[in-house]
Protein backbone atom coordinates (compact mmCIF):
# COMPACT_ATOMS: atom_id res chain seq x y z
CA UNK A 1 0.00 0.00 0.00
CA UNK A 2 2.41 2.59 1.06
CA UNK A 3 4.45 2.19 -2.57
CA UNK A 4 1.41 3.46 -4.64
CA UNK A 5 1.98 6.62 -5.94
CA UNK A 6 0.01 9.99 -4.16
CA UNK A 7 -0.02 12.78 -6.42
CA UNK A 8 -0.51 16.38 -4.05
CA UNK A 9 -1.42 19.44 -6.17
CA UNK A 10 -1.00 22.53 -4.84
CA UNK A 11 1.78 20.81 -2.65
CA UNK A 12 3.75 23.78 -2.70
CA UNK A 13 1.35 26.04 -0.29
CA UNK A 14 0.52 25.69 3.12
CA UNK A 15 -1.92 23.04 3.36
CA UNK A 16 -0.23 21.08 0.45
CA UNK A 17 2.57 20.99 2.34
CA UNK A 18 1.51 20.10 5.76
CA UNK A 19 -0.47 17.18 3.74
CA UNK A 20 2.69 15.56 2.24
CA UNK A 21 4.07 15.65 5.33
CA UNK A 22 1.95 14.11 7.14
CA UNK A 23 1.31 11.36 4.49
CA UNK A 24 4.81 10.68 4.79
CA UNK A 25 4.41 10.39 8.82
CA UNK A 26 1.86 7.96 7.82
CA UNK A 27 4.27 5.91 6.12
CA UNK A 28 3.91 6.70 2.16
CA UNK A 29 6.70 7.46 0.79
CA UNK A 30 5.75 7.60 -3.09
CA UNK A 31 4.82 11.03 -3.52
CA UNK A 32 4.42 13.01 -6.19
CA UNK A 33 4.03 17.22 -5.18
CA UNK A 34 2.64 19.28 -8.14
CA UNK A 35 1.75 23.32 -8.58
CA UNK A 36 3.42 26.19 -10.83
CA UNK A 37 6.47 26.92 -8.93
CA UNK A 38 8.32 23.72 -7.70
CA UNK A 39 11.11 26.00 -6.47
CA UNK A 40 9.02 26.83 -3.25
CA UNK A 41 9.31 22.96 -2.64
CA UNK A 42 12.82 22.57 -1.55
CA UNK A 43 12.86 23.09 1.84
CA UNK A 44 9.86 19.91 2.05
CA UNK A 45 12.68 17.82 -1.08
CA UNK A 46 15.25 18.69 1.28
CA UNK A 47 13.48 17.47 4.40
CA UNK A 48 11.82 14.60 2.59
CA UNK A 49 14.02 13.79 0.12
CA UNK A 50 11.93 10.76 -1.26
CA UNK A 51 8.95 12.87 -2.53
CA UNK A 52 9.10 13.48 -6.78
CA UNK A 53 8.64 18.02 -7.25
CA UNK A 54 7.25 18.95 -10.49
CA UNK A 55 5.40 21.85 -12.49
CA UNK A 56 1.83 21.60 -12.93
CA UNK A 57 -1.13 24.09 -14.14
CA UNK A 58 -4.58 23.06 -13.48
CA UNK A 59 -5.39 25.60 -16.51
CA UNK A 60 -3.08 23.24 -19.06
CA UNK A 61 -4.85 19.61 -19.81
CA UNK A 62 -2.05 18.14 -20.80
CA UNK A 63 -0.46 19.19 -18.06
CA UNK A 64 -2.86 18.24 -15.34
CA UNK A 65 -3.32 14.77 -16.93
CA UNK A 66 0.28 13.98 -17.24
CA UNK A 67 0.52 15.29 -13.33
CA UNK A 68 -2.40 12.28 -12.72
CA UNK A 69 -1.04 9.88 -14.70
CA UNK A 70 -0.06 6.67 -12.57
CA UNK A 71 -1.32 7.72 -9.69
CA UNK A 72 -3.81 5.80 -7.13
CA UNK A 73 -4.74 8.80 -5.17
CA UNK A 74 -4.93 12.85 -6.25
CA UNK A 75 -4.97 15.05 -3.55
CA UNK A 76 -6.05 18.01 -4.23
CA UNK A 77 -5.01 21.37 -2.27
CA UNK A 78 -5.04 24.02 -4.62
CA UNK A 79 -7.51 26.89 -4.58
CA UNK A 80 -9.92 29.11 -5.30
CA UNK A 81 -11.68 25.91 -4.99
CA UNK A 82 -15.17 27.27 -7.20
CA UNK A 83 -13.03 27.92 -9.88
CA UNK A 84 -11.55 24.76 -10.13
CA UNK A 85 -15.19 23.20 -9.10
CA UNK A 86 -14.61 19.37 -11.14
CA UNK A 87 -11.68 19.80 -13.19
CA UNK A 88 -8.89 17.98 -10.88
CA UNK A 89 -11.33 14.79 -9.86
CA UNK A 90 -12.06 14.33 -13.84
CA UNK A 91 -8.09 14.33 -14.59
CA UNK A 92 -8.07 11.97 -11.25
CA UNK A 93 -10.45 9.69 -12.79
CA UNK A 94 -9.44 9.67 -16.16
CA UNK A 95 -6.22 8.66 -14.83
CA UNK A 96 -7.80 5.87 -12.53
CA UNK A 97 -6.86 7.31 -9.28
CA UNK A 98 -8.99 8.14 -6.18
CA UNK A 99 -9.54 11.86 -5.32
CA UNK A 100 -9.39 13.73 -2.08
CA UNK A 101 -10.33 17.42 -2.42
CA UNK A 102 -9.57 19.34 0.69
CA UNK A 103 -12.16 21.64 -0.23
CA UNK A 104 -15.11 21.59 -2.73
CA UNK A 105 -18.83 21.52 -2.00
CA UNK A 106 -22.19 20.87 -3.54
CA UNK A 107 -20.82 23.22 -6.56
CA UNK A 108 -18.26 20.98 -7.29
CA UNK A 109 -19.87 17.83 -6.27
CA UNK A 110 -23.43 18.93 -8.57
CA UNK A 111 -19.80 19.37 -11.61
CA UNK A 112 -18.36 15.97 -11.01
CA UNK A 113 -21.83 13.86 -10.97
CA UNK A 114 -22.86 11.28 -7.76
CA UNK A 115 -20.65 8.25 -9.38
CA UNK A 116 -16.67 8.17 -9.47
CA UNK A 117 -16.60 4.53 -11.42
CA UNK A 118 -14.82 1.83 -9.36
CA UNK A 119 -12.76 4.64 -7.26
CA UNK A 120 -13.53 7.01 -4.14
CA UNK A 121 -13.97 10.86 -4.30
CA UNK A 122 -14.31 13.06 -0.83
CA UNK A 123 -14.51 16.67 -1.18
CA UNK A 124 -14.57 19.10 2.22
CA UNK A 125 -11.74 17.43 3.61
CA UNK A 126 -10.48 20.26 5.68
CA UNK A 127 -10.95 21.98 8.71
CA UNK A 128 -14.09 24.16 7.21
CA UNK A 129 -15.64 22.54 6.10
CA UNK A 130 -14.50 18.96 6.96
CA UNK A 131 -14.37 19.15 10.99
CA UNK A 132 -16.80 21.62 11.21
CA UNK A 133 -19.19 18.58 10.06
CA UNK A 134 -17.85 15.74 11.12
CA UNK A 135 -16.52 17.05 15.04
CA UNK A 136 -20.33 17.64 16.10
CA UNK A 137 -21.08 14.22 15.42
CA UNK A 138 -18.88 13.30 18.58
CA UNK A 139 -21.63 14.79 20.80
CA UNK A 140 -24.84 15.08 19.02
CA UNK A 141 -28.00 13.03 18.75
CA UNK A 142 -31.20 13.24 17.21
CA UNK A 143 -33.90 15.32 19.38
CA UNK A 144 -30.41 18.10 20.16
CA UNK A 145 -30.19 21.58 19.90
CA UNK A 146 -26.37 21.82 18.60
CA UNK A 147 -24.79 25.25 19.06
CA UNK A 148 -21.40 25.44 17.45
CA UNK A 149 -19.09 28.94 16.60
CA UNK A 150 -15.95 28.90 14.67
CA UNK A 151 -13.48 31.31 14.28
CA UNK A 152 -10.90 33.82 15.92
CA UNK A 153 -7.66 35.73 14.37
CA UNK A 154 -5.90 34.62 11.77
CA UNK A 155 -3.66 35.19 8.26
CA UNK A 156 -5.50 34.83 5.27
CA UNK A 157 -4.31 33.76 2.58
CA UNK A 158 -5.21 35.07 -1.48
CA UNK A 159 -6.57 31.55 -2.57
CA UNK A 160 -8.73 31.58 0.91
CA UNK A 161 -10.02 35.14 0.44
CA UNK A 162 -11.10 34.38 -2.75
CA UNK A 163 -12.95 30.94 -1.93
CA UNK A 164 -14.57 33.90 0.60
CA UNK A 165 -15.95 35.76 -1.55
CA UNK A 166 -17.00 33.41 -4.08
CA UNK A 167 -18.84 31.48 -1.20
CA UNK A 168 -22.49 32.98 -2.09
CA UNK A 169 -25.68 31.65 -2.51
CA UNK A 170 -28.49 28.82 -1.53
CA UNK A 171 -25.21 25.87 -2.48
CA UNK A 172 -23.39 27.56 0.23
CA UNK A 173 -25.78 28.52 3.19
CA UNK A 174 -28.05 31.39 4.28
CA UNK A 175 -26.87 34.54 6.83
CA UNK A 176 -29.00 34.48 10.19
CA UNK A 177 -30.63 31.16 9.51
CA UNK A 178 -30.82 28.16 11.74
CA UNK A 179 -31.92 24.79 11.11
CA UNK A 180 -35.07 23.82 13.82
CA UNK A 181 -38.33 21.73 13.27
CA UNK A 182 -36.65 19.60 10.24
CA UNK A 183 -36.36 22.66 8.08
CA UNK A 184 -34.28 25.87 7.55
CA UNK A 185 -35.48 28.79 9.47
CA UNK A 186 -34.84 31.57 7.56
CA UNK A 187 -33.98 35.24 9.16
CA UNK A 188 -34.25 33.50 13.00
CA UNK A 189 -31.22 34.52 14.58
CA UNK A 190 -29.34 37.92 15.26
CA UNK A 191 -25.75 38.57 15.31
CA UNK A 192 -24.08 38.13 18.80
CA UNK A 193 -21.87 40.98 19.83
CA UNK A 194 -19.35 40.95 22.35
CA UNK A 195 -19.57 37.28 23.38
CA UNK A 196 -16.96 34.63 24.41
CA UNK A 197 -18.26 31.66 23.45
CA UNK A 198 -16.26 28.43 25.37
CA UNK A 199 -12.69 28.23 24.36
CA UNK A 200 -12.30 31.66 22.90
CA UNK A 201 -9.95 33.84 24.24
CA UNK A 202 -11.18 36.77 24.04
CA UNK A 203 -14.77 38.03 23.12
CA UNK A 204 -16.01 38.53 19.78
CA UNK A 205 -18.63 39.45 17.41
CA UNK A 206 -20.23 35.75 16.33
CA UNK A 207 -22.56 36.56 13.01
CA UNK A 208 -25.06 33.30 12.05
CA UNK A 209 -24.68 31.59 9.11
CA UNK A 210 -25.91 28.35 8.71
CA UNK A 211 -23.51 26.62 6.20
CA UNK A 212 -25.02 23.98 3.86
CA UNK A 213 -22.72 21.36 5.73
CA UNK A 214 -24.16 21.68 8.80
CA UNK A 215 -28.27 21.80 7.39
CA UNK A 216 -27.08 18.51 5.79
CA UNK A 217 -25.29 17.09 9.49
CA UNK A 218 -28.58 18.64 11.05
CA UNK A 219 -30.39 16.66 8.96
CA UNK A 220 -28.97 13.72 9.26
CA UNK A 221 -28.64 13.67 12.63
CA UNK A 222 -32.34 14.27 13.14
CA UNK A 223 -31.42 17.49 15.88
CA UNK A 224 -33.97 19.54 16.77
CA UNK A 225 -32.24 22.87 15.91
CA UNK A 226 -28.38 24.38 15.09
CA UNK A 227 -27.21 27.51 15.08
CA UNK A 228 -24.26 28.01 13.54
CA UNK A 229 -21.84 31.24 14.17
CA UNK A 230 -18.87 32.74 12.36
CA UNK A 231 -16.63 34.28 15.42
CA UNK A 232 -14.65 37.44 14.37
CA UNK A 233 -11.87 39.47 16.66
CA UNK A 234 -12.81 42.91 15.19
CA UNK A 235 -15.11 44.01 12.56
CA UNK A 236 -12.26 44.32 10.00
CA UNK A 237 -13.57 41.05 7.90
CA UNK A 238 -17.06 41.77 8.46
CA UNK A 239 -16.89 45.19 6.73
CA UNK A 240 -14.46 44.27 3.62
CA UNK A 241 -16.97 41.46 3.38
CA UNK A 242 -20.49 43.59 3.37
CA UNK A 243 -18.60 46.34 0.99
CA UNK A 244 -17.32 43.41 -1.20
CA UNK A 245 -20.68 41.88 -1.78
CA UNK A 246 -22.28 45.67 -1.94
CA UNK A 247 -20.48 46.19 -5.04
CA UNK A 248 -20.35 45.22 -8.66
CA UNK A 249 -19.51 41.22 -8.77
CA UNK A 250 -17.33 42.58 -11.71
CA UNK A 251 -14.75 44.29 -9.20
CA UNK A 252 -14.97 40.97 -6.39
CA UNK A 253 -11.48 40.16 -7.08
CA UNK A 254 -10.15 43.88 -5.96
CA UNK A 255 -11.24 42.73 -2.50
CA UNK A 256 -9.03 39.48 -2.07
CA UNK A 257 -6.08 42.14 -1.14
CA UNK A 258 -8.11 44.54 1.38
CA UNK A 259 -9.65 40.85 3.11
CA UNK A 260 -6.08 39.57 3.31
CA UNK A 261 -4.96 42.84 4.95
CA UNK A 262 -8.09 42.92 7.10
CA UNK A 263 -6.69 39.53 8.73
CA UNK A 264 -3.28 41.25 8.96
CA UNK A 265 -5.09 44.20 11.38
CA UNK A 266 -6.64 41.41 13.55
CA UNK A 267 -3.11 40.31 14.24
CA UNK A 268 -1.58 43.14 15.21
CA UNK A 269 -2.38 43.03 18.59
CA UNK A 270 -3.04 39.67 19.15
CA UNK A 271 -1.48 35.89 18.48
CA UNK A 272 -3.27 33.90 15.68
CA UNK A 273 -5.82 31.71 17.18
CA UNK A 274 -8.68 29.44 15.86
CA UNK A 275 -11.35 27.88 17.78
CA UNK A 276 -14.34 25.20 16.69
CA UNK A 277 -16.58 24.73 19.84
CA UNK A 278 -19.85 23.07 19.53
CA UNK A 279 -22.41 22.42 22.55
CA UNK A 280 -25.75 20.91 23.62
CA UNK A 281 -26.96 23.79 25.84
CA UNK A 282 -28.72 22.57 28.52
CA UNK A 283 -31.26 23.89 31.67
CA UNK A 284 -29.77 21.69 34.51
CA UNK A 285 -26.69 19.92 34.52
CA UNK A 286 -23.85 19.59 32.72
CA UNK A 287 -23.90 19.78 28.80
CA UNK A 288 -22.06 17.93 26.24
CA UNK A 289 -19.30 19.97 24.42
CA UNK A 290 -16.35 19.79 22.19
CA UNK A 291 -13.52 22.58 21.67
CA UNK A 292 -10.54 21.96 19.31
CA UNK A 293 -8.10 24.71 18.93
CA UNK A 294 -5.12 26.04 16.50
CA UNK A 295 -2.98 28.56 15.98
CA UNK A 296 -2.92 27.62 12.09
CA UNK A 297 -6.56 26.23 10.36
CA UNK A 298 -4.54 26.27 6.64
CA UNK A 299 -1.89 23.76 8.15
CA UNK A 300 -4.90 22.03 10.05
CA UNK A 301 -6.56 21.49 7.37
CA UNK A 302 -3.80 19.62 5.36
CA UNK A 303 -3.74 17.18 8.49
CA UNK A 304 -7.39 16.61 7.67
CA UNK A 305 -6.75 15.82 3.88
CA UNK A 306 -4.20 13.80 4.80
CA UNK A 307 -5.89 11.72 7.36
CA UNK A 308 -8.70 11.59 4.88
CA UNK A 309 -6.26 9.95 2.35
CA UNK A 310 -5.22 7.20 4.28
CA UNK A 311 -8.93 6.17 4.77
CA UNK A 312 -9.09 6.05 1.29
CA UNK A 313 -5.96 4.10 0.65
CA UNK A 314 -6.92 1.63 3.52
CA UNK A 315 -10.18 0.82 1.86
CA UNK A 316 -12.56 2.72 4.92
CA UNK A 317 -14.45 4.64 2.47
CA UNK A 318 -16.78 2.49 -0.18
CA UNK A 319 -16.79 3.83 -3.75
CA UNK A 320 -18.41 6.90 -4.88
CA UNK A 321 -18.62 10.18 -4.82
CA UNK A 322 -19.03 11.82 -0.79
CA UNK A 323 -18.39 14.60 1.13
CA UNK A 324 -15.72 13.95 4.10
CA UNK A 325 -18.08 14.36 7.22
CA UNK A 326 -20.41 11.79 5.97
CA UNK A 327 -17.81 8.84 5.48
CA UNK A 328 -15.01 9.63 7.88
CA UNK A 329 -14.76 8.31 11.02
CA UNK A 330 -15.11 11.07 14.12
CA UNK A 331 -13.65 9.48 16.94
CA UNK A 332 -10.73 8.12 14.64
CA UNK A 333 -9.98 11.65 13.50
CA UNK A 334 -10.50 13.06 16.85
CA UNK A 335 -7.96 10.46 18.45
CA UNK A 336 -5.55 11.08 15.28
CA UNK A 337 -6.07 15.33 16.39
CA UNK A 338 -5.17 14.67 19.43
CA UNK A 339 -1.47 13.50 19.09
CA UNK A 340 -0.98 16.29 16.19
CA UNK A 341 1.25 19.10 16.91
CA UNK A 342 -1.13 21.50 15.13
CA UNK A 343 -3.47 20.65 17.79
CA UNK A 344 -3.15 23.27 20.79
CA UNK A 345 -6.20 21.47 22.37
CA UNK A 346 -8.97 19.50 22.10
CA UNK A 347 -11.49 18.61 24.62
CA UNK A 348 -14.58 16.44 24.73
CA UNK A 349 -17.06 17.02 27.42
CA UNK A 350 -20.08 14.39 28.18
CA UNK A 351 -23.05 14.90 29.97
CA UNK A 352 -21.68 13.00 33.56
CA UNK A 353 -18.85 16.16 33.24
CA UNK A 354 -16.28 14.13 32.62
CA UNK A 355 -13.38 15.67 29.71
CA UNK A 356 -11.03 13.42 27.40
CA UNK A 357 -8.43 15.00 25.45
CA UNK A 358 -5.66 16.84 25.50
CA UNK A 359 -6.26 20.21 27.23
Amino acid sequence: MADRLIAVLGGYGEVGTTAVRRLCAHGYDRIRVGGRNPSRGRTLSGDLPGIDLSYVDIGEPESLKEFCSGAHLVVNCAGPSYHILDTVARAALEAGAHYVDVAGDIPALRALGPTFGDHVAVFSAGLMPGLTGLLPRLIASPGDRLDIHVGGAVHMTPASAADILLAQGPDFGESLARWRNGAVASRSLTPQRFVQPPGFPETVDAMPFLPTESARLAAELRLAELRFYTAYASQAIPTTLAMAWADDPEFRNDYIELLTQAAKSDLRERDPYYVLTACIPTTTGASSSLTLRTSDPYRLSGVVAALTADAVLREKIAPGVHFADGVLNPADIAEALHRDPLVQSLSIQDPTGSITGRP
